[in-house]
């Protein structure tokens, strides 16, 4: 507790993440304007006393479709770690600790996603399963198993060979007992670690996609389709890309801060 007390960067990069569950939350009560409620009398309109952050080409207030567009972000981001996440450690877990030929096959079928950029391979896989919140889920969800499958398997390996591991063996605990009780226990720091990493990368692929028009689709407010729609009025009215990109751009900020913080945490060489 100390340590997380003491690291300002933890604190902070927490502080941004915690406001902005607050916002996704309490959208429907702190938003002051429906987010697609149009007024054709007030379009591209400037930073003003009633509309903070200005106004779209419809009209629409766009600090209420950015504190909209918070909960489409963050339930992205959740679904597609913990799915990656789940995947990727169930995978790690049987190429550490089983090894030989299980750990060949598996690493090599996590190379396959590895050898391509990471935004050309959500590309693919967007246009094979159908654009949406759905599709945009299982395509950072794929692109993040292997990373977590080589973190998992890294810290088997040098976890299965410790002593209170062979002490459960000669207890006679089978292996599944073993994984659950006493590797998994010791190698959550890492994961946690690039779960944070990962939460920060989903955020800027998912934005990537539903600008390029594959991601999350219209009516629903999403802050990479906002940015798509401003580039068109970028002389007039760069307040439309302006304020979603801040907005992808802090909370981005936020995960990395986040991650880098716990990994100087839980870094014992530090």
């Amino acid at each position: 507790m100390k340590k997380i007390t003491a690291n300002k960067s933890f604190l902070v990069g927490l502080g941004i993440v915690a406001i902005l569950i607050f916002l996704s939350v309490s959208a429907p009560w702190v938003a002051p304007f429906d987010p697609d409620e149009q007024d054709l009398g007030n379009t591209l309109k400037s930073v003003s006393f009633q509309h903070p952050l200005g106004t779209d080409e419809f009209g629409r207030d766009i600090l209420s479709r950015i504190f909209y567009g918070t909960k489409i972000t963050l339930t992205i981001v959740v679904f597609s770690v913990l799915l990656g996440g789940i995947i990727g450690c169930i995978f790690g877990v049987f190429a550490g600790y089983l090894g030989k030929y299980v750990d060949l096959v598996l690493m090599r079928l996590m190379d396959i996603p590895l050898a391509f950029p990471g935004m050309l391979l959500s590309l693919a896989i967007v246009e094979i399963v159908g654009k949406g919140i759905l599709g945009v889920i299982i395509a950072t969800s794929i692109y993040s198993i292997p990373q977590f499958a080589r973190v998992v398997r890294a810290s088997i390996l040098s976890t299965r060979e410790s002593l209170f591991v062979r002490g459960a063996r000669v207890l006679g605990e089978s292996n599944v007992s073993i994984v659950l009780r006493y590797i998994l226990p010791n190698i959550w720091a890492p994961i946690l670690v690039l779960a944070s990493i990962r939460a920060a990368i989903v955020i800027l692929i998912a934005s990537s996609l539903s600008f390029l028009g594959l991601g999350v689709q219209p009516p629903t407010t999403e802050w990479g389709a906002m940015i798509a729609t401003g580039k068109m009025y970028l002389v007039r009215a760069p307040h439309l890309t302006l304020f979603p990109g801040l907005a992808i751009a802090i909370t981005i900020f936020g995960f990395n801060l986040i991650g880098d913080s716990l990994r100087d945490m839980m870094d014992v060489k530090l």
